[in-house]
């Protein structure tokens, strides 16, 4: 199989070269802050580490959904979805920090906790929240996320060189298993990694607040790279404005079911009005942590919603890429107000790792997810729909 470059729009470069330059400075700013406060360069590290890791596992479950129901839609983007699952390997190096630095981040891996009803809840969960299960079950969350993502890959390369029915069976199929385990995986990844942060608390609800919000994220990336190259080639004739229109619709969707989601955890909690729940949101209704609350409310569902109703926005490029990129934005607060308030630091504490270190792995992860774009052909040359578009103009 080939892996020699394909010629790509010039934004690819662009975001590849930058992507480094920003990186790299944000690699040498955080090592720094790792030196001065390892703790919270830990803290700060796994927060960062589950938004990429997100963007990735949203990648691989968009492109299973786009493989079961069809559209252009995701012709367009599947490419794109492609090199985002491919960035796993990658992810995989990224998550030693977080394996070194368990006892400093996990409240159950270290030692005995001071609080009574803490240390009662570790020991109820022992035989779950344990460095060995713990590492056993990340392991095989990777294994499952790079097989199947090394599957779908390998067999849309192939359909390039022209699709059969067995092999479109044979994609339809995997990925309608694999949808059940990325629900079964990403449900158990966001308990392991991120709701154990307070071993008290719980929700039933929390991993399909993980799924949605991963696959939210995927789109609104794909939407804003597509969006920058809509007026090149090869992408031209496929990223048109009935395609932009069906792009903006699913971001529409989205943010809706996100906000469905978030709005019923938070309703379930607060009626039930019981002292091992309420915590949770306790600690994000005091001091700053409620303003990036109402911040969410307004720019991860207010305003994207009001934009997104318009069919007039959706079809222009560059404006859907900006709602895209706030969307976007928005995504790395919510991810923020989830996981930072975990740490015991009085009140709203920011600190800078916080910035820096989304910056230092996003360089990271876009550098080499701009580098897997150049691997092959920007769109699935062997769709009859976009063989039939590309030929219409003359591609």
């Amino acid at each position: 199989m080939s892996t020699l470059p394909h010629p790509v729009p010039p934004q690819v470069d662009v975001l590849q070269r930058r992507a480094l330059a920003v990186g790299a400075v944000g690699v040498v700013v955080s090592l720094v802050g790792a030196l001065i406060n390892p703790t919270q360069f830990l803290h700060s590290y796994l927060f960062a580490f589950l938004f990429w890791n997100g963007i990735a596992l949203g990648c691989l479950s968009l492109l299973m959904i786009q493989h079961l129901t069809g559209g252009m839609w995701g012709l367009a983007i599947r490419r794109l979805l492609e090199a985002g699952t491919r960035t796993l390997p990658v992810l995989v190096l990224l998550f030693v920090p977080v394996v070194v630095g368990l006892k400093w981040i996990y409240p159950w891996a270290g030692s005995e906790p001071t609080d009574a009803a803490l240390r009662e809840a570790i020991e109820h969960k022992h035989l779950y929240l344990n460095v060995p299960f713990f590492l056993l079950r990340a392991a095989f969350y990777f294994l499952v996320w790079i097989a199947l993502a090394a599957a779908l890959n390998r067999w849309s390369l192939e359909s390039d060189a022209g699709m059969d029915l067995r092999r479109a069976r044979l994609l339809r199929s995997v990925s309608a298993g694999g949808l059940l385990l990325m629900g079964f995986t990403i449900t158990f990844m966001s308990i392991d990694w991120s709701m154990s942060l307070d071993p008290r608390w719980f929700s039933t609800i929390y991993g399909m607040l993980f799924m949605i919000g991963q696959a939210l994220s995927a789109l609104a990336l794909c939407v804003v790279v597509i969006t920058r190259m809509a007026a090149e080639r090869p992408v031209a004739p496929v990223a048109n404005p009935n395609t932009l229109h069906d792009l903006g619709k699913l971001l529409f969707a989205f943010v809706m079911v996100w906000a469905y989601i978030s709005f019923s955890q938070f309703l379930i909690i607060w009626s039930g009005n019981l002292p091992e729940e309420i915590p949770w949101y306790l600690r994000r209704f005091h001091s700053g942590w409620r303003y990036v609350g109402l911040f969410l409310v307004l720019f991860h569902f207010g305003v994207p919603f009001l934009l997104l109703l318009s069919r007039g926005l959706k079809r222009r490029p560059r404006t859907l890429g900006t709602i895209a990129l706030m969307i976007l934005a928005a995504r790395v607060v919510d991810l923020g107000w989830i996981v930072r308030p975990e740490f015991p630091r009085p009140g709203f504490a920011l600190h800078w790792l916080d910035l820096a270190l989304p910056v230092a792995i996003g360089g990271v992860w876009l550098w080499w997810f701009a580098r897997e774009l150049k691997t092959r052909p920007l769109l699935p040359l062997g769709e009859p729909e976009v063989r039939a578009l590309l030929t219409e103009a003359g591609a």
